[in-house]
């Protein structure tokens, strides 16, 4: 898929003064779950201040982009210590499998003496939208396949019945340049619980992009080729950028980040870093969600697909 993001603003910035506890500054990984017609409740990961995040929420009309309603207190607040999201809750997709909706997230743990790393959890949506965590402990934790750290998911049900998953995975705190090796991999499921990890899925360049978070994956249903948008950068120091990848059939697949179609701004709220993205399909458009300066500190914005 050729691809040009056309953007549309900023949609939503989270206030400075009088928020709850939990949800003092951030608004990032913004996910939208459709409410009726062009309402979505997106949920975003906001933060204490021991930078602990919790979901916050906002209804929004995503054709008028307004702001329908705006939830003052956390949706779904970080793990007890000890749990695998004690220190944070960052959100991945969600997906259902039968009537039931889903809401996997990447669980953070910041051992004393040790590296911060995660897991992936999972919720379920409620009928009224809340987030219920269905299991104390994880979906996807460390193993063999996936030894250090695990981040955001992304699932989809393909045409054969199938769930495939790509995630976030940690090969190295530091590849020799001072940056993490943070790959993204995938994972296979024939009831959408339980996943069989297949290893690397995105190629990676040491130097340019090394760092991935956050795949976000659409099949076009003219050609049935598959498009990846993710966050990555190269290096120490190095800003989040939003690249891309393409795939015939969801599992070889070619980094072709020079076509993503979208970075930062020349100025204002993205025009330090672009990341997190979150692509959806409402009435026949491609919508993206995004994260902007300081990991979603500014808020996140909007962005329609126009394909060549």
């Amino acid at each position: 898929m050729s691809a040009r993001w056309r953007k549309l603003g900023l949609l939503y910035r989270p206030g400075e003064t009088g928020r709850h506890a939990k949800l003092r500054t951030h608004a990032a990984n913004p996910l939208p779950v459709q409410i009726d017609g062009d309402l979505y409740r997106i949920y975003f990961s906001a933060r204490d201040d021991q930078k602990r995040s919790s979901v916050g929420a906002v209804d929004i009309d995503i054709v008028r982009r307004e702001i329908i309603a705006e939830y003052g207190k956390p949706v779904f607040e970080h793990g007890p210590a000890g749990s695998f999201f004690a220190a944070g809750v960052s959100l991945g997709c969600s997906y259902e499998v039968g009537q039931v909706r889903y809401l996997l997230f990447m669980g953070w743990q910041n051992p004393v003496g040790g590296h911060w790393r995660g897991d992936i959890g999972r919720l379920t949506i409620q009928p009224d939208f809340g987030l219920e965590l269905e299991c104390p402990e994880p979906v996807m934790g460390a193993s063999s396949d996936d030894p250090i750290s695990l981040s955001y998911p992304w699932v989809m049900k393909m045409n054969t019945g199938e769930y495939r998953m790509w995630y976030g995975s940690t090969r190295s705190w530091d590849a020799g340049n001072g940056e993490m090796l943070h790959v993204i991999n995938s994972a296979r499921s024939d009831n959408g619980h339980d996943w069989t990890p297949e290893g690397l899925a995105v190629p990676y360049e040491l130097g340019t992009s090394q760092a991935f978070s956050k795949p976000t994956v659409i099949v076009d249903p003219r050609s049935g080729a598959y498009s990846m948008w993710f966050s990555c950068r190269g290096a120490e120091g190095d800003g989040y950028r939003i690249g891309y990848a393409c795939s015939e059939d969801a599992i070889d697949w070619r980094l072709a980040n020079a076509e993503a179609g979208i970075t930062v701004s020349d100025s204002g709220w993205d025009s330090e870093m672009i990341e997190y993205p979150h692509v959806f399909d409402h009435a026949g458009h491609y919508y993206m969600l995004y994260n902007g300066n300081g990991y979603g500190k500014s808020g996140f914005g909007l962005a329609v697909l126009s394909d060549g």
